[in-house]
């Protein structure tokens, strides 16, 4: 999409924030509802009859409260991981707005939740929450954005392709790790960014730890880095590689979000191991000691004015702990060299803070308003990322086909061309074999299969027998003409397809029986509804079931698909979006094993031409084989 001027680019990003916005509030409402209508707990999103169970303080002052099912019974299937946004709330009283929180600690049969204030009510619901005040800030960050003039208003006509680009010279670079040298050359092609610069990395080819390396150049240079993502994952992906070699790094974001063995860098801990928290807690111990005999029923005369002081205490004691711990907090952040974040900035806490580079990882799952925040921050700009995997998750479908799902990554490769991106090539992954379709699909057919990787098997792994690499390491299963119809569960939310899960729960057992053990075994599916059933019926510890966007970033020395779509109509839904289905593709390692009805998939070009790979792999199967031995 051409931008005639900055307003107009930021008018419609208001456009599609307001739509998306309205989008996710009535999909809230609609959950509610459902408490009448049918089962509320079905999506994943929303867990009903908790009670609180347990507390305890966190940092920050925050309540740590945990909540469970009566008889502490098992938790339904859900999205409420750890760092979630969530809004806690009273069942009974359906309007009720509810209190944000994060979720901050999980188990079978508990949740537990980070809370600014405490919660009361004798039953309690979870929902997953719209994110209103990333909303806002977003905003917020358009408002700014607009009114920029100088040099970050020539870095902002830049992004939006209204000036020309400007690079130096590629700088001579003493290398701290070992790259290939097209991770070598996306390096120095990043360095010479005057303004912007963007690292494609495809499945497997190092894409963030040659991001890592470029700020570790760049800090070596006396700079000072914001390294964003747009998820808490990403961001401590890239915290993991940058820990070893930077000793100043630090994490910012609520410790419940971040995964446990990297908290000790986060900003929360770093605050708490200074020698003056000692005070800041001690303050906090006493105004709760105050509030305790506030509380404290009492006949005398001067009841009231007694109990009225001591809550006026308590909270000026609160107010001063605060004060202090913020004056902390910042002197915490004074000493970083590098402060990692995801993309909502908590723009209260950075302050008045400018960097001499910003980078963002997975930049290809951001929405072009969540670019703004970072950009506003920096002097030049670095983006990594894939933009032929998952895009932004988009509730307002109407948005979505405006152009909301395109990434700004994705917008600005398509805007510049090659003259603003480095492709990094070699991938350390997958076996050739899996690659080569992806490569040519996706890729202009340049992704090359390192050495460690190209022809490596199952049977190379400890324990695996070696039976196993009797079959070829990909393998396609055709269920055309079989009958293996998709079904759609009784509310008509998700689809799933009996006969391939148990074809999916065979294919699980054959592995393992060979010696594949659970944890290095991925069933993708890409609905929920298939997920929840093949989650029933393959209860193997460590055996990971789950949708495309559950494994993004990730891999598995075995990957098993099911496609689940199978009718007469030709209907695929979102399997359509390509980009999901190369996700899929490249996750495994040694092995990939896929079920499909062609009849169905082949109206689609590019499936198509998966099953025509497949062909020339003489890996091809159809269902029909399996003669007597009928899922």
């Amino acid at each position: 999409m051409n931008w005639a001027t900055a307003d107009k680019y930021f008018d419609q990003l208001e456009h599609w924030l307001d739509m998306e916005g309205e989008a996710e509030r009535q999909r809230m409402v609609e959950r509610r509802q459902q408490k009448r209508t049918g089962n509320p707990e079905r999506s994943g999103e929303t867990i009903v009859n908790l009670r609180l169970v347990d507390h305890r303080s966190g940092l920050a002052g925050r309540f740590l409260i945990d909540f469970a099912k009566p008889a502490a019974e098992r938790l339904p299937m859900n999205r409420l991981k750890v760092g979630a946004p969530v809004v806690v709330s009273d069942e009974d009283q359906p309007d009720s707005s509810g209190i944000p929180g994060v979720v901050s600690k999980r188990t079978a049969t508990s949740v537990q939740v980070a809370l600014e204030e405490w919660p009361q009510a004798r039953h309690f619901r979870l929902d997953l929450s719209p994110d209103e005040r990333t909303r806002r800030r977003q905003l917020s960050a358009i408002g700014r954005a607009r009114q920029l003039n100088g040099s970050q208003a020539r870095l902002r006509d830049r992004l939006l392709g209204l000036q020309e680009l400007r690079f130096h010279e590629p700088p001579k670079v003493e290398f701290s790790t070992h790259l290939n040298p097209p991770q070598e050359e996306a390096v120095r092609f990043a360095l010479s960014a005057r303004d912007f610069a963007i690292l494609h990395g495809p499945p497997g080819t190092g894409k963030t730890t040659t991001l890592a390396e470029v700020i570790l150049q760049a800090v070596r240079n006396g700079e000072r880095i914001l390294a964003c993502a747009p998820s808490n994952t990403a961001v401590d992906n890239l915290l993991e590689r940058l820990v070893t070699q930077l000793p100043s790094v630090i994490r910012v974001g609520h410790p419940a979000r971040v995964l446990e063995w990297l908290r000790g860098h986060t900003l929360d801990e770093l605050v708490e191991a200074d020698e003056s928290t000692a005070i800041v807690q001690e303050m906090y111990r006493e105004a709760e000691m105050l509030m305790r005999s506030a509380s404290k029923s009492s006949r005398s005369r001067n009841a009231y004015t007694r109990k009225g002081e001591l809550y006026a205490e308590a909270k000026s004691l609160r107010q001063q702990a605060r004060l202090l711990e913020r004056h902390l907090v910042q002197q915490v952040l004074d000493r970083g060299d590098v402060i990692c974040t995801t993309l909502t900035l908590d723009e209260e806490l950075l302050g008045d803070r400018e960097f001499d580079l910003v980078v963002i990882d997975e930049a290809c799952q951001s929405t072009e308003p969540a670019l703004w925040q970072a950009m506003l921050r920096g002097k030049r700009l670095v983006l990594a990322g894939d933009h032929c995997q998952l895009p932004p998750t988009i509730i307002s479908k109407a948005a979505a086909r405006e152009g909301f799902a395109t990434s700004p990554m994705e917008r600005l490769i398509n805007q510049a061309g090659d003259q603003v991106f480095r492709r990094l090539t070699v991938q350390y992954r997958m076996h050739e074999s899996i690659m080569r379709f992806s490569s040519d699909q996706f890729y202009d057919g340049q992704l090359i299969a390192d050495a460690s990787v190209k022809s490596h098997r199952l049977a190379d792994l400890p324990i695996v027998t070696e039976e196993l690499t009797d079959t070829p390491i990909i393998e396609f299963w055709d269920t055309a003409g079989a009958s293996w119809d998709e079904q759609i569960e009784t509310d008509g939310m998700s689809k799933f397809n009996a006969k391939e899960a148990n074809w999916v729960v065979k294919q699980v057992q054959q592995f393992v029986e060979a010696g594949v053990e659970p944890s290095q075994i991925a069933v993708i599916a890409p609905y929920a509804a298939q997920v929840r059933l093949l989650r029933n019926r393959l209860q193997l510890e460590g055996l990971e079931v789950d949708t495309v966007d559950g494994f993004q970033g990730r891999e598995k020395e075995v990957v098993i698909i099911t496609f689940v779509r199978s009718n007469t109509t030709g209907e695929i839904g979102f399997l359509s979006d390509t980009r999901r289905t190369n996700v899929a593709l490249t996750r495994a390692k040694r092995a990939l094993r896929i079920i499909g009805d062609s009849a169905t998939l082949c109206g689609n070009p590019f499936y198509a031409q998966l099953l025509d790979y497949f062909q020339t792999q003489e890996a091809y199967h159809s269902v029909w084989e399996l003669q007597d031995d009928d899922p």
